[in-house]
């Protein structure tokens, strides 16, 4: 592994020391006789605002985070409420390591990396893959589990970076009715209802409901108007056999944001609210997650759990983003070189814009059958999990193009497929609705489905209660299938593949030892490959469609504390996480596996608390992220993959000062970026400070947050294409909220 830099051995520094103490404390606290001025600890699990980890609720995992050797942070309902993030990607700011992308190409919705490597298809909902494109609340959810490393035995293909699981919140016996509403400086005006209901002694119904609109961030052309509802109910509670049935319904009517290109290397200096698209762009889905979990208990030791998930999303889209930079002369718009260099004045400059318009159709149909049992063989234990996956996804997206003028001349090309609806000053966008003259046209219609068939079985070894031993194999048959419209007679030199069929068979490894001397730590190695079939995402480019998956392996070497009578939990891991043989372009539409991309990294994390009063999440991860080979044609070699910054911060932390008063805040610190897999054009490092201050009562909560504390001008999301486009995230912003308990 390579040096760290200064910041890395500072950080680890900064978390080493504080660890250290507080062990000793925790030592000096349970030998008060070795420290007569000790002051005995008291427990305070189990409060409602607390932020500790708690148990991990995916099947295929123990529920103690102590015997899962890898690195998991889970952010759950009460660190989210704390920080007011009402979106995945507001809670994902969580998790170091993870960097936002924005709309991109076919894609829209929340596109997460994950370590240096997209986790686009990696979004799981329940232990099921939520692989539509849609922006996601958090109005429904308990919490939000990240799994580090390749985890294919555990989730099938994909993986690379780690997964994302969303849990969402169950029916439970007690009465409760919980409603918020809260209304942000930007006026966003939001509520959300969470009601439970006992209807037996062993069943309960629970329904969440959310309805928001407004401005999102202080950016022009963020409005979003949404809507969701989330029913649940749930049967025999605390028998042998267990019923819950679930949906998540929810409409999106949101405002895509595409932000700004680049020029000489760095985002176009322009203002933070400066927006490309037009005040009627749209991206409408309504999307409807349907589950069903039947759990039976045979014994104590051995549970059969069959789950069936319905995903369906649908989404109209008609978005504009800005393409190219350029001038306008007498011709028409004349585009700039491709890396955007140029010493003109930025009142010179015109932006081309493009149209992204597309109505898509994405659902999947999953099933899974697991048995878990426990199985004591003379001084030894093995813990099983055997289960069968069937799936099947579907995918159909038609695109449409809108073509305009400039200066009266066309901008697009006669019989291309991709539409430039206009140019407008760079410093002056004039936003409105679209032009009115510009005509519409279908374009390609891309469909893909894929049908998986895996069977999958894991055994922890518990030789001594001090040792164990994790071994797990996977074996997944995936068959897919595409096609695109627009170049059904296979043009010479298209990049679209007409239709394409792949059928693979892979095996995916976990291995793990876990070392617990004692109840409150516990130290582990662990190594897990996953796999990336091209027809992955049901989309493909010509020279693709016949390669074998792209293969995975992780390292990971870390350990686990519980302190402070188990409030407090501290992890920290040095790891590798290695694509051997990624595909890589040697020429036009010929692709092979020769690539290699590797990541070596550390992370450490604290979340907990302090003490009654004081309470802590925070993690940092650094990244040592390069492509080790790739053709010379494609111009990675040796470069970071993009969206990968070296260093991540993430801290929040909370202090009841009075009685029913809480202050709290933290800073989100992420190191230069680069925007596109060549490192041409970079953003810059920054940190991000918010802060909040609560009253807190028995019946109700009254909570101010604030956003980025100093107003800091900074990119949050990166978009590779269009040579590199950067996103500006918000800035300062206030929201008063109020949530009441019946």
């Amino acid at each position: 592994m390579n040096h760290r830099t200064p910041v890395a051995a500072a950080l680890i520094t900064l978390f080493a020391h504080p660890f250290a103490a507080l062990a000793h404390n925790a030592e000096a606290s349970a030998n008060p006789e070795a420290n007569p001025n000790a002051v005995t600890e008291v427990t305070i699990q189990g409060t409602r605002n607390d932020f500790a980890p708690g148990a991990v609720t995916l099947s295929k995992l123990p529920a103690d985070l102590r015997d899962v050797p890898q690195s998991v942070t889970v952010v759950n309902k009460a660190l989210m409420q704390s920080q007011g993030a009402n979106s995945m990607a507001d809670a994902l700011r969580n998790v170091s390591g993870i960097t936002l992308g924005g709309a991109e190409g076919g894609q829209i919705g929340n596109n997460v990396n994950l370590n240096g490597f997209s986790a686009r298809t990696d979004v799981y909902l329940d232990g099921f893959r939520d692989r539509g494109q849609y922006y996601r609340d958090t109005f429904a959810l308990d919490s939000i589990e990240v799994l580090m490393g390749p985890s294919s035995m555990l989730f099938g293909r994909g993986s690379t970076g780690g997964a994302i699981n969303q849990v969402t919140k169950k029916p439970i016996l007690k009465d409760l009715t919980e409603v918020s509403a809260s209304i942000t400086t930007n006026g966003l005006a939001r509520s959300t209802m969470d009601y439970n209901n006992a209807i037996s002694e062993t069943s309960a119904v629970r329904v969440m409901a959310m309805a928001q609109d407004g401005k999102a961030t202080t950016r022009d052309q963020t409005s979003l108007k949404d809507i969701g509802l989330a029913p649940s109910v749930r049967f025999g509670i605390g028998t042998p056999t267990e019923i819950t049935l679930s949906a998540l319904l929810q409409h999106n009517h949101d405002m895509p944001d595409y932000g700004v290109g680049p020029l000489n290397g760095r985002p176009v200096p322009v203002a933070r609210n400066a927006a490309y698209g037009y005040d009627d762009d749209h991206t409408d889905s309504d999307i409807a997650a349907l589950n069903s979990t039947i759990i039976h208990k045979f014994s104590p030791e051995t549970t059969l759990r069959n789950q069936t998930q319905l995903n369906y999303v649908r989404t109209n889209a008609v978005e504009t983003a800005p393409n190219t930079l350029g001038t306008v002369g007498a011709n028409g718009f004349v585009p700039l070189p491709v890396a955007a260099t140029s010493n003109l004045p930025l009142s010179a400059l015109y932006e081309r814009l493009q149209s992204h318009d597309r109505n898509i159709r994405d659902y999947s149909l999953f099933n899974q059958t697991e048995l878990t049992t426990t199985i004591s063989s003379g001084n030894y234990k093995h813990h099983i999990l055997a289960g069968i996956e069937l799936g099947h996804d579907g995918y159909d997206n038609q695109n449409f193009y809108r073509n305009g003028t400039c200066n009266g001349a066309p901008l697009t090309t006669p019989g291309a497929t991709s539409g430039y609806v206009a140019c407008v000053p760079l410093l002056n966008p004039n936003n409105g609705n679209s032009p009115v003259n510009v005509n519409s046209a279908a374009g390609n219609r891309a469909g893909g489905s894929a049908n998986t068939v895996a069977t999958y079985l894991n055994d922890t070894l518990e030789i001594n209660p001090t040792v164990k031993i994790v071994g797990g194999l996977r074996y997944d048959r995936f068959t897919a299938s595409i096609t695109n419209s627009i170049n059904s007679a296979n043009t010479t030199g298209s990049t679209a593949i007409p239709s394409a069929y792949q059928s693979i068979g892979f095996t995916s490894v976990r291995l793990g030892s876990i070392w617990q001397p004692d109840a409150k730590q516990a130290y582990y190695v662990s190594y897990g490959t996953s796999f990336n079939p091209s027809l992955e995402q049901l989309t493909g480019t010509v020279g693709q469609q016949s390669l074998a998956p792209e293969k995975n392996r992780s390292y990971e070497l870390g350990g686990k504390w519980d302190l402070l009578n188990n409030n407090l939990a501290l992890t920290s891991a040095v790891f590798q996480i290695q694509k051997e043989n990624a595909r890589s372009q040697i020429t036009t539409g010929v692709y092979e596996l020769d690539g290699t991309v590797r990541v070596n990294g550390f992370r450490a994390g604290a979340s907990g608390r302090l003490s009654k009063e004081w309470q802590l999440a925070m993690n940092y991860t650094s990244l040592d992220a390069k492509v080790v080979a790739a053709s010379k044609i494609d111009g990675t070699l040796g470069k970071t993959p993009a969206n990968t910054p070296r260093n991540t911060l993430t801290a929040w932390s909370t202090y009841e000062f009075a009685p029913h008063w809480e202050i709290g805040g933290g800073p989100v610190y992420m190191s230069q970026r680069f925007a596109n897999a060549t490192n041409v054009v970079s953003v810059s490092g920054y940190t991000r400070w918010d802060a909040t201050l609560a009253y807190k009562h028995k019946k109700y909560d009254i909570r101010l947050n604030l956003f980025n504390l100093t107003d800091k001008m900074y990119y949050e999301n990166l978009i590779q294409s269009d040579g590199g486009r950067s996103v500006p995230g918000t800035g300062r912003t206030a929201m008063l909220s109020l949530a009441y308990r019946f």
